[in-house]
């Protein structure tokens, strides 16, 4: 998520949603298991608070954006005083975001950012904040998955604004107290019944519903998965920890030390950017039903 206005207006009712699905949570004798626990959501809220430190100074470290550059260089400009603009730039947008999102569970240099998100074991409000901060190789690497968008002739702050747009509409979908919506929202439009499935680290669930506002992407490419028994949440190697330190970082030391102890050059750029759970020991790689140890945390794509 950006640090823009949009954002910071956003958080108060962030905020508010959080204490109206506890409270909700406390009263209801049927709460599930895995709904909210105390530890997890202070977990939560500190690791997105000292992100909200740590984002400001890496963008002043690293001003540099491919966005930017593809839509100074780029000869097509499209206006942004046409309302249609607008619709199309939020559906494209949100299908870069779709093969970023996949990318992120595929490759294990971004997964080591995105673990973050998926490591808790609990699933609600507060776990949509549970974020990534101060991973500089993985937000450039990330933003390049953007530059078709600005290369198409959407401006570079319209790209932004819309990305953010759509990371507000994934905020409330962390939740397990909506359970479905009508069948042609479901359809088209990720769902807290769709994004469940995307945080649950058991099979069938394990790298699918990559979508943003529109589940329509996965259902074209193969990705989608419907609730079809109870779901785990979290990762298929428990972090079991709520530091929020150990939590931002735990995949990114586990990938150095792959790294470093490989023993070839094939070896090094695998563990790099190969999927999570890649191994150069074909005897130890790991396999979503039956995961290896060593093994990079993984959860739902």
């Amino acid at each position: 998520m950006r640090d823009d206005p949009l954002f910071l207006l956003a958080l108060p009712t962030f905020a508010v949603l959080m204490l109206v699905e506890w409270l909700a949570d406390r009263r209801d004798p049927d709460r599930p298991a895995n709904g909210i626990a105390g530890r997890d959501t202070a977990s939560n809220v500190a690791t997105f608070f000292l992100g909200r430190i740590a984002k400001p100074l890496l963008a002043q470290a690293l001003p540099f954006s491919a966005v930017v550059l593809a839509a100074a260089l780029t000869p097509l400009r499209l206006s942004p005083a046409h309302w249609w603009v607008w619709v199309l730039g939020l559906v494209v947008t949100d299908f870069c975001y779709y093969w970023s999102h996949r990318a992120d569970h595929r490759v294990r240099l971004l997964w080591t950012a995105h673990s973050v998100h998926h490591s808790s074991r609990f699933f609600n409000f507060s776990t949509a904040i549970r974020l990534s901060w101060a991973h500089p190789v993985v937000s450039q690497l990330r933003g390049l998955f953007w530059v078709p968008a600005a290369l198409l002739g959407f401006p570079a702050w319209m790209i932004f604004l819309l990305q953010t747009i759509g990371l507000l509409y994934q905020f409330p979908i962390h939740t397990q107290r909506i359970r479905t919506l009508g069948k042609p929202i479901e359809f088209l439009f990720n769902t807290p019944a769709h994004h469940r499935v995307h945080h649950g680290s058991n099979q069938p669930y394990l790298d699918t519903n990559y979508g943003g506002v529109f589940i329509i992407w996965d259902r074209m490419f193969g990705t989608f998965a419907a609730e079809t028994e109870p779901i785990r949440y979290g990762l298929t190697k428990d972090l079991d920890t709520d530091n929020p330190l150990k939590v931002n970082y735990a995949e990114l030391m586990s990938l150095v030390r792959d790294v470093r102890t490989a023993r070839t050059w094939r070896g090094r750029l695998g563990y790099l950017f190969g999927p999570p759970g890649w191994s150069e020991h074909p005897a130890r790689q790991a396999t979503p039903s039956s995961p290896a140890d060593p093994e990079p945390a993984r959860a739902v794509a």
